[in-house]
Formats: C-alpha cells, structure tokens, sequence
C-alpha cells in the first residue's frame, strides 16, 4: 500500500560524487516540449478477465507494483522483503511466466516501496526501472536502472545501477513504461503534492529527462493510492483497500482514468468488482501489456491470503473506446 507524502518533506540522499548528465536533471514542473497524440482509452467500466489467481511469490508479503517484459515473455512483481521494516525500501521482486508461474526472484536492498516500476528489453535481459535510495519513510529518491539477475542480491549503493533525478528539487520517484506508444511516465513528489511527467522512453533510456512531453500537477483523487500505469495519452490509477468490517465486499478498490495532456479526470473513479470473491483483496498495481496478436490489456493487481501466505492476483480489461 503506498501511503501519501502531502505535507512531508522528503530526504534527499547525497549525490554521491555523479555529475548533471547521470542525475537526469530536467525541466522544472510545469514545462513540456510537446503533447501525446490522442490515443483510444480503457473503458473503465468493461468487464475485467483473469490472468491467474492464488500464485505464490518468492516472499510471503504483499504484493506491490508489477510490470511486464512483452519482448521476453516475464512478468515481474515487487513485494517487500520478508523480515524488513515497512520503511526499510528492502524488496523483492518475483519472476513469473505469462501464466503465473514462478521462474526466479531477485532481492533489493534500500530501494523503496515498490509502488510501480517499468521493464526495459535488452537482447535477452530485462533492465528495470524503479526507485531507488530509500529516504526515512521507504520511498525512493531517484529513478535507477539495473539488470534483473535471477537469485541476485543488489544494494542501492550498487555501480550496477544507473541513477536519474528526471527533475530537480523533487523528493521521490516512481515510473511506468508504455512501450506501445514508446512514453515513460514519471510520478513524482515536489511542493507537498505529486505531479506527472512524461517523456519519450527513446530518450529516457539515453538518460535525457530534459524534454519532457507534457508535465502536469496529479489531479486529486479520493481513496488509498495503489498503483498507477500509462497507455498512450492516459493515465490509469488504482486505489482502495483490503477488505475488513469497514470495507465490505465488494470492497472500494476503484479505477481513474487523467489526461496526461490536460490533467482532466476523463472517467471515474469505478468501482471494479474484479476478484471480489477473494480472500483478504487489497489493490496492489497496474501495468498494460500487447498481447502478440495486438490486444492491449490493462492489468489489476491484488494481494490475497492469510497473513505469512499471501498470493498474488491479476485480471485485466480489454475494451478500448
């Protein structure tokens, strides 16, 4: 669950000796070089389809964000390590097939949440990107990119990792990968609220975060953030929360959809009754992938399971308008 960072200041870590050109500094909050080109949108109130359900994960604890790797057939999911603290940015990130089933796994160490993250192919390796040097309260102060190394170990003090701060003066970090439309969107935390960047990834995979597509202040949306994606001019976000004697089935875990142009609501936030008969439920994540034959998916995640057993969950919907 990723909890809100209005009103708390950030802890920004040292540079650690890195020049301008490897922070990724970019424009200031507000600046864009462009506009996405209209694209069609989820409908929000299609019917949603499983994926899998009840599929175990390398550690027991919730899941976080997912992301998938389309060129190389993975799907990666973070959860927070088994044995660390809620605010440690200790993660560990799960490799399963296209059907759910465990291939490998791979633990961070001072990372942050894991609230979403995005997958870079490279030939046949998967690079992500995520955030990286966990401040006091578990997020991560930069975006890093590193290679997944199957039964890996890798600190945030790591060379291994190549390090951005796609804009100055911000606080955290967190990103999604649209590779259908070839966008990075880039969430970050600046000026006690969050806002939205996206840049072309051809770019951002060179580390230039200077020539952002469109910047713009996240829109206020009711309910527990818990994860967000992208798919051509649209934002999707995720909030809600487990079930309990406050929360009922069918549960408040609801989708909305922004403009990342304008920054306008487009439709909800709705109610999603996807996996409504599962135990314990809580939002956890949104990613979009194309299937071969050219069908975008976006995915929901969610947790479920006992407390030291929790599963992992993923639906999707397919309607585009």
């Amino acid at each position: 669950m990723e909890q809100h960072t209005i009103g708390r200041r950030g802890i920004l870590r040292a540079a650690g000796g890195l020049g301008i050109a490897a922070l990724g500094v970019g424009a200031a909050p507000g600046t864009a070089s462009a506009a996405i080109a209209t694209s069609p949108r989820f409908d929000l109130a299609a019917p949603s389809y499983d994926l899998f359900r009840n599929r175990r994960l390398h550690d027991d604890t919730v899941q976080q964000g997912f992301a998938f790797d389309s060129v190389n057939k993975r799907l990666f999911v973070a959860q927070r390590r088994n044995g660390s603290g809620e605010k440690s940015g200790d993660l560990c990130i799960t490799e399963l097939d296209l059907k759910g089933n465990y291939v490998s796994a791979m633990h961070l160490k001072g990372f942050g949440h894991g609230v979403s993250f995005g997958v870079e192919p490279r030939g046949r390796d998967s690079r992500l990107w995520m955030e990286v040097d966990a401040n006091k309260n578990g997020y991560g102060t930069r975006l890093g990119r590193f290679t997944f190394v199957r039964g890996g170990t890798l600190s945030h003090t790591s060379s291994a990792i190549k390090k951005y701060r796609p804009v100055a003066g911000a606080v955290e970090f967190t990103c999604s990968i649209d590779h259908v439309h070839g966008i990075m969107l880039v969430r970050y935390h600046k000026n006690g609220a969050k806002h939205l960047a996206t840049y072309r990834m051809s770019q951002a995979a060179a580390g230039d975060f200077s020539k952002p597509l469109t910047n713009i202040k996240q829109p206020s949306i009711p309910g527990t953030p818990q994860g967000y994606t992208s798919y051509g001019r649209y934002m999707y976000y995720l909030t809600g929360n487990s079930y309990s004697t406050h929360n009922p089935r069918p549960g408040n875990a609801r989708l909305t959809c922004v403009d990342l142009n304008t920054s306008a609501v487009k439709q909800g936030p709705v109610l999603t009754k996807a996996g409504e008969s599962l135990s314990f439920r809580e939002p956890e994540g949104l990613a979009v992938y194309r299937t071969d034959s050219g069908q975008a998916r976006l995915f929901l995640g969610f947790a479920s399971g006992t407390g030291g057993d929790r599963r992992s969950n993923l639906f999707y919907k397919k309607g585009l308008v």
